[in-house]
This record gives structure tokens, sequence and C-alpha cells, in this order.
């Protein structure tokens, strides 16, 4: 790689997911690199314009189990996010009973929080009054309680934040732990994303406001980021928090890590509430702050980690972005194909993916989007100009890679990271 020698990295040394795809990030993964969407028509959804979403399979109790009487006082995604962070704390070998919990934060990113909670606790008020409407309401509700209750899990008093940036809060999330960790505000580092608003009304919102697909009759068809005959994205839910420290503590304790997270870069389009900037200017000076970071040039992108939602407004515009920035050809992917979009969660599950790529040498493939490469008239049913990956994974080492988060508001973040 050409540029400066890295600075400011941290090591990704953890990683826990819960997706559609499957419980933790081993069974997340093998799903994303056979490329099949999840996407399925949900019964909770029968009487919304859009019936069907990429939802998480049934936990086993085992898998599912929070403890104690904690449960009933949680959020689904405050439950998701417990349950990611005990994954990924256990994988990078870190026992909480042992750490200094005055040195470990806590950042856990969501765009909705407790939105399907407050959901069904109005339509308990409004039905049976309000002895029916749950004591423990607000703490499900709160966007903050999904770091707060980590915290508590775990055992960790550091900094206990939460990032809201809309769909690209589990990005920020990773962003702000990074600059913790260098700031030395903290050793260790448990940050991400976690999401569960696949509800009639949030659906319906979505629905309205013409951001979803509407092939109802091929659920399964439905999200096919950068094709030709897009037409919205399919909502979902999940969860994924990394554990990040810094390489030479990694390194002490016999770590080396999936990958180093050398860059980020964010900007505001300060455009639009939900609308891409035209032609992605701000977008692209989050890449450039992220390469900068990295003391990387565009040339040593290797792979993307496309934000890709299956939306003809933003597919065009982040097309053009790797296109214009990035001419030389990195391979693209883009996971919400096979997952959906989790929202507030999505930026952290793709990040995390990333650092899977890294670790195994694999892209996954865009699902629904047809194998033959990109560009136009390539057959690929993609009119833009970039290297999307299709049909099967493909093998290829990859050294340093971007992940692409946007969300409405203006709110673009881009995560570089790199092999260790």
């Amino acid at each position: 790689m050409t540029g400066s020698p890295l600075r400011g990295a941290v090591a990704v040394t953890g990683l826990g997911m819960i997706t559609p795809a499957g419980f933790g990030r081993e069974e997340t993964w093998a799903g994303v690199l056979r490329g099949r969407s999840t996407a399925e028509t949900d019964p909770e959804l029968k009487d919304c314009p859009v019936p069907f979403s990429c939802r998480i399979p049934a936990m086993t109790p085992e898998q599912g189990r929070i403890g104690g009487r904690k449960a009933w006082r949680m959020g689904r995604f405050t439950q998701l996010a417990v349950l990611a962070a005990r994954e990924a704390v256990a994988d990078a070998g870190l026992d909480p009973a042992s750490w200094d919990g005055a040195r470990v934060a806590v950042v856990i990113g969501s765009g909705l929080a407790g939105a399907a909670d407050l959901e069904t606790q109005t339509l308990r008020l409004h039905q049976g009054g309000p002895d029916l409407v749950a004591p423990s309401l607000i703490p499900m509700l709160i966007p903050n309680m999904a770091a707060g209750e980590v915290s508590a899990d775990l055992g960790a008093h550091g900094p206990s934040l939460a990032t809201e940036t809309a769909c690209s809060s589990g990005a920020t999330a990773l962003a702000v732990a990074r600059d913790l960790l260098l700031s030395g505000a903290c050793d260790i580092a448990i940050a991400g994303g976690s999401e569960a608003a696949v509800t009639p009304v949030i659906t319906t919102g979505f629905a309205r406001m013409g951001a979803l697909s509407g092939r109802s009759d091929q659920p399964a068809m439905a999200s096919r980021p950068f094709a030709a005959d897009r037409d919205g994205f399919v909502i979902a839910e999940g969860a994924a928090v990394l554990v990040l420290e810094r390489p030479q503590d990694a390194a002490a304790r016999g770590r080396r890590g999936y990958a180093h997270l050398a860059g980020a870069g964010l900007t505001s389009d300060a455009h639009h509430p939900t609308a891409p900037s035209p032609g992605g200017a701000y977008a692209e000076a989050a890449l450039r702050t992220a390469l900068a970071e990295a003391g990387l040039s565009a040339t040593d992108v290797d792979h993307v980690n496309a934000h890709g939602t299956s939306t003809p407004l933003n597919d065009r515009t982040e097309a053009e972005l790797i296109a214009r920035v990035l001419p030389h050809g990195p391979s693209v992917t883009a996971a919400k194909g096979v997952l959906g979009h989790s929202l507030g969660a999505a930026g952290a599950v793709e990040a995390a993916l990333t650092a899977l790529t890294i670790r195994d040498s694999r892209v996954a493939p865009i699902a629904n989007l047809a194998a033959g490469g990109a560009g136009p008239g390539s057959g690929s049913g993609s009119p833009y100009d970039i290297d999307c990956v299709t049909g099967t994974a493909r093998e290829q080492r990859v050294a340093a890679a971007v992940s692409h988060s946007f969300g409405f508001g203006g709110h673009n973040v881009v995560l570089l990271l790199t092999a260790p």
C-alpha cells in the first residue's frame, strides 16, 4: 500500500452479531456468503402496504437468555445489544469478572430504539387503559438504554454513550469508540448498533414515504442493491457489537484481531431530511477523510462494503461516488440484499462483515444482482460502472476496505478497515 504509515488505528478483537441470517457472527457470515435474501412474508405486517420483512429467526431459550429478571425491563433492541455484546466480549477473550471496568467504554447506536415497545404500549393504553401499560415502558423506550444495559451486564464503568444518526448510528458508534480509545479515555471499547423496529406503524411509515420495495409477491427478490430495477429497501432487525482495543494492548494479551479500524470520516449533507445530496460531495468528503486518517490513498482501497439500500436515489449516488473516487475498481458488496436494512444497526453489521471479509479473504455476493460483472451493457442488472460481486463469493485478499453508512438527516459515515 502507498501513503503514510497507518496512524490512529485500533484493533477489532471481538465480534458479535444477531441478524436475519442467524444467531452469532459465524451463522450470519455464512448466510451472507450464500448470497440469498432472508426476506419473507411477515404475519405481523399482514395489514400493511408492504407485508414482508427480514426478521431474526426464532432463538433457542439458551441463545436468547438474558438471565434473572432483567429481560422484562428491556426493549427488544436492548436485548439484542446485550446478547451481541456478550458474544463479542467472549470472542475477544475478555473476562468482565477480571477487567478494570472503569477503563471499559460502551457506545451503542440505534435509529428508532424502543419504537416497537411504544407502539405496543400505546395500543394497550387505548384498548385497556393505563393499568395495562408496562411500568418498564420508559426504560424499554429510551435510546440510551442499550448502552446502559450492556454496561450493567458487563460491569463496564467507563463512558457509556448512545449515538443517533439514523441509519448510520452503528457506524457512528464505532467512530466515537475509536476516538475514546485514541484519546486515552478507555482501554477497551464495546461498540455497535441494535435495531428492532419491524412493526406495523414503522413499516407503514416507510412505505408511505416510498422507501420500501413493493415486491409483495416476491419478497425474496425485493432487496436488490445496485440493480437497474430496484425499487426500495426491505425493513429488517438486527444487532452487531465489536470490541475495539489499541493494537499494542491486544498484542500484549496475544490477540492480533480481525482487522484494524484505521480511519473514520463523518460529514453532513445539510441538504434534505431524507434524500442524499446530489453528486454526493459530502459523502465523498467522508471517504476522503477516512483515507487521510489512515494515511492511505484511494488506490489502496481493495474493497467497498456499500450502504447499498436498494433505493433508487441512494444506490445511484453511492455508485457514482465509488466510480468517481475509486476508479481503479475495488470489489463492491452490499449485505442488505441478504439481510435487509436494519436501520441503526446496519453500519455496525456491515463493519463487522468487512472485518470478516479481511479475515477470510472472501467477498460476499450481492443478492438478486445477476452475474456477469457490472457496468453498462454487462448483463449484470446494474447500470453502474463498479465491480459488484455477484453470484457466488469471490476469493480476494483485502488489505484495505471501506464501509459506507448514510442516514436520514444527511449523515455520512465512512469507516476504513485494514488487515492487522
